[in-house]
């Protein structure tokens, strides 16, 4: 029996990309598009109204990040499995969109049978990690676990700096940050320089791994 068509909505902010990938896409018998969009808002109201089975999506949308769009988006349905589809490659937008919710990430200059092979692995309920990005992620994995970063035993974080962190993990630039906290760009590489002492850490990944275990010994309780 011929199994019914992967449904698909696109979004990403650039018009001749999100044409491209429909025109791509279509051509593969066992694909439907069945909408796309450039920013989050029509995408949250589209995937509600046409129940899509996989969201392309880019993380550098002009109303959210791509830890808010996945997390607005899967809120909608979660039962929805997203594919990151970027250019960008930094541990940090890995991190937060994983977290975050995606089924896998994949960078724009893939090769068509590899995002084909992509899109039907997610599809099916299985993870996708980029093959060139998947050396980065372990090794973002064996930093996280060998830095002793753990919240219990240590880092005091005034409120405004528990604010930054958190905005690292989503892959803000400090003139973003300091734009959405209403500082100057001075003021947060301040704070940032207080949270890496506060955190024994030198790079903003470490701060983003301290972060991701924070939360998640939050939310797990400390049985788990």
């Amino acid at each position: 029996m011929k199994q019914p068509p992967i449904k698909i909505v696109i979004v990403d902010d650039h018009e001749v990309v999100r044409h491209g990938l429909r025109s791509l896409l279509s051509l593969e018998q066992d694909f439907k598009i069945i909408g796309e969009t450039g920013n989050v808002a029509e995408a949250v109201s589209l995937v509600e109204r046409v129940k899509p089975q996989i969201v392309l999506l880019d993380v550098k949308l002009p109303d959210a990040t791509g830890m808010e769009a996945c997390q607005r988006l899967l809120a909608v349905t979660s039962s929805l499995r997203i594919l990151v589809l970027t250019s960008y490659a930094e541990d940090a937008s890995i991190i937060g969109a994983v977290q975050s919710g995606a089924h896998g990430y994949v960078l724009k200059d893939i090769r068509t049978d590899d995002l084909i092979h992509a899109i039907r692995t997610v599809a099916e309920g299985r993870g996708y990690l980029d093959p060139r990005i998947a050396q980065q992620a372990l090794h973002w994995i064996r930093t996280q676990y060998r830095t002793d970063l753990s919240s219990h035993r240590g880092p005091r974080l005034s409120p405004q700096e528990r604010l930054i962190v958190p905005l690292l993990a989503e892959g803000k630039t400090n003139k973003e940050i300091a734009a959405q906290l209403n500082l100057s760009d001075k003021t947060v590489k301040n704070y940032l320089a207080n949270i890496f002492e506060k955190l024994h850490v030198r790079r903003r990944t470490e701060a983003v791994a301290w972060f991701v275990k924070e939360s998640r010994s939050t939310y797990s309780g400390p049985n788990t």
